[in-house]
């Protein structure tokens, strides 16, 4: 069997791509910041050039931290978003959870005398079990974090590191942004030249309209739940909605995690059925607008992966790198799905296929 020059190529550059994902794989802890990084560089990157001379204001060295600084901003907005949710709920949790075990005891203690069973629950004695085994998990869970504390690499300093690593890498990717593509782009064959330009264009294009559709997606699935939530008499609406609607960029944890926040919310709010029903109507609503709305025409259906690829995603990426790799499961899907797609093309008009 002969093949090609062309076919020659690509299968050195799928050799290439193959030891480069083992390579990954096997320095996973250390390359995670770096790509990271690099998929922040690339998220900035059409932000610095509108900024940036000749099209912007601002030299490009000014341009790269601005907006650097802005998107790191925003990032711990969002995470603050936890902060009233938290510190609003925990102590209506602690107050709450005692008494509705309670109720749940007696209303079981009735059941059992109406179906005839001679045995009651002691609410005393199991509320005495729980809180020990509680209490001896979280000594053990305390000298656990107290150990990793005091031990090399442990989540603190590697949380720490990343914090700064991160936005520092990205900066000087972002200053070089330009020449870099340049000298990618010199490692290309001339003859082979137009076809790679054409894959990386056509990547390029996915995850530009990925990026933005996904931006505005979730803008406005904040905007809903925020006013759905409000609507229905929620307290904790804003912070509530805006933390789900920017959440739905993980496929299902986003959601689930939000509606889950908003379940909690309304069951410590209402003490009723009242609270889940609201919540089952307005974030199923909100999937409707989303499947069918909003992601249909804002993202497009070229990024559309089949909901079990999306779970090998995810899965796949969460475990080389992390809760980073699940915010870039999906977008590297994508792309992925580009690479297969130009690959199989290549096949089924080759020589080789045709026999």
């Amino acid at each position: 069997m002969t093949l090609s020059p062309s076919g020659k190529l690509l299968l050195a550059w799928l050799v290439l791509l193959a030891l480069a994902l083992l390579l990954t794989w096997w320095l996973a802890p250390v390359v995670a910041p770096f790509v990271a990084a690099a998929v922040l560089a690339y998220a900035l990157a059409p932000a610095v050039a509108r900024l940036s001379r000749p099209r912007g204001h601002l030299p490009r060295w000014l341009a790269v931290p601005v907006a650097v600084s802005l998107m790191m901003v925003a990032i711990v907005g969002v995470l603050a978003l936890l902060v009233p949710i938290l510190s609003s709920e925990l102590p209506l949790l602690r107050e709450l959870v005692p008494q509705q075990a309670q109720r749940l005891v007696e209303l079981i203690n009735q059941w059992l005398v109406q179906f005839g069973f001679d045995y009651q629950l002691d609410y005393g004695g199991l509320k005495a079990a729980v809180m020990s085994y509680a209490n001896a998990n979280l000594d053990d869970g305390l000298r656990a974090l107290l150990s990793s504390a005091l031990s090399g690499g442990n989540l603190l300093i590697t949380l720490a590191t990343w914090l700064v690593l991160v936005p520092v890498i990205a900066v000087y990717l972002l200053l070089d942004w330009p020449a870099l593509l340049v000298a990618l782009e010199r490692f290309v064959p001339e003859r082979y030249s137009a076809s790679v330009l054409g894959l990386v264009g056509e990547c390029d294009q996915v995850l530009g309209q990925y990026l933005r559709g996904q931006l505005l997606v979730m803008l406005l699935l904040a905007v809903y739940y925020s006013v759905a939530l409000a609507l229905v008499g929620f307290d904790l609406a804003v912070p509530v909605g805006v933390f789900t609607g920017l959440a739905v960029c993980i496929p299902y944890l986003g959601f689930g995690l939000g509606a889950l926040l908003a379940l909690v919310a309304g069951t410590l709010q209402f003490l009723s059925w009242y609270g889940l029903v609201v919540v089952a109507v307005v974030y199923g609503l909100g999937q409707i607008i989303e499947g069918f709305f909003l992601t249909p025409r804002l993202v497009g259906q070229r990024i559309g992966l089949h909901p079990v690829v999306v779970l090998l995603a995810l899965f796949v990426f969460g475990h080389l790198f992390g809760f980073v790799g699940v915010l870039v499961a999906l977008p590297c899907g994508a792309v992925l799905q580009v690479i297969l797609r130009r690959v199989a093309a290549h096949y089924f008009a080759s020589r080789l296929y045709l026999g």
